[in-house]
């Protein structure tokens, strides 16, 4: 728990169709693993509830790094 993964979900027929997308990636911090599935607390954007990601619907998880802290923009301090 707490490891930052990258998760390939496979969309359902109609979010396929509506996006012309086959898999969706869900990047975070992984919370809760069990046989029905996953979940997983994006860390793009504060704030988004955990994405919860059915165990027939994983396609594939990767652990991946932690992010790089942000820079400053040039000139400031």
């Amino acid at each position: 728990m707490g490891t930052r993964v990258v998760v390939r979900r496979r969309l359902s027929a109609e979010e396929a169709a509506e996006s012309g997308a086959r898999w969706a990636d869900v990047v975070g911090s992984l919370t809760a693993v069990d046989d029905a599935g996953l979940r997983v607390r994006p860390d793009r954007t504060p704030g988004l509830p955990e994405v919860t990601v059915a165990a027939g619907d994983v396609e594939a998880v990767k652990p991946i790094p932690p992010r790089r802290p942000r820079r400053g923009r040039p000139g400031e301090d």
